[in-house]
């Protein structure tokens, strides 16, 4: 008789969750507010897009702030070139 040892369910290890594109999407944020949000902004929104899919913590927030901050630009720049 042989006898069978008990099968072990196979699991993937545990990783740790990073938010690196959701901090990166922030930084882009903030350079929109300040500088080409038709660059930046874009960026920032696709950074904050990609963290949302890959399930980040902070990935919504950072589409949300992308998405506020970009608006806010061009908001801004066009009160900065329309005074002129």
């Amino acid at each position: 008789m042989t006898q069978t040892q008990p099968q072990t369910p196979l699991t993937a290890p545990a990783t740790k969750q990073s938010n690196v594109l959701s901090i990166v999407s922030f930084a882009l944020s903030a350079l929109a507010v300040a500088i080409l949000p038709i660059v930046f902004g874009v960026a920032a929104i696709i950074c904050g897009g990609v963290a949302v899919s890959r399930r980040e913590r902070l990935g919504k927030t950072a589409l949300a702030v992308s998405v506020v901050a970009t608006i806010l630009g061009f908001a801004l720049g066009y009160l900065v070139f329309a005074s002129r």
